[in-house]
């Protein structure tokens, strides 16, 4: 039998989805969903995501959900050997000299993405990102570009949503 999948969600699933499609006020089901989730032990981020989610303002909706709901078993700690090693060897392969522009380096080297993916190959996890492959692009360093060369599986939010059978109701105002 099978183990289900850990899916480990991105910075980007969190703040597009409060931004648009699933704002807390149009759509609160969706962070009771992922609460639920994380619950049943399937899904997660890495303490690198939850620093990029909090550098909102404190009253903004998403840094008081993290910081009030989410506990702190959401996060995980990314100073394992296994995960640091990933992370070396992500890191070597984006700082080659040829491949990216100087600046998509520091923004990778300064970002949760490398960690993000050393996690999860050192886990056996899914990446959760809203980011699309750009496999010739020299500006910016794609996550799912990253975990496609490092053999991580990666999924968007629907696809993860639909695998964890999540479905929102219609809860009309009278």
């Amino acid at each position: 039998m099978t183990q289900a999948p850990v899916f480990l969600l991105d910075s980007d699933v969190f703040i597009a989805a409060k931004n648009a499609y699933y704002a807390f006020d149009i759509c609160p089901g969706f962070w009771e969903a992922l609460l639920h989730q994380h619950q049943q032990a399937k899904v997660f981020s890495i303490s690198r995501v939850r620093g990029e989610l909090l550098t909102g303002r404190k009253t903004e909706d998403l840094v008081e959900w993290v910081t009030t709901q989410v506990p702190d078993s959401w996060f995980r700690e990314v100073d394992e050997d296994q995960v640091t090693t990933a992370y070396t060897e992500i890191t070597l392969w984006a700082q080659s000299p040829t491949r990216f522009f100087d600046r998509a380096k520091a923004k990778f080297a300064t970002g949760a993405d490398g960690w993000l993916v050393a996690y999860a190959k050192a886990h056996g996890a899914v990446v959760i990102t809203n980011e699309q492959p750009a496999p010739d692009s020299k500006a910016e360093i794609k996550l799912p570009d990253v975990c496609e060369h490092f053999g991580v599986q990666y999924k968007g939010t629907f696809a993860m949503l639909r695998e964890l059978a999540v479905q929102f109701d219609f809860r009309g105002m009278e």
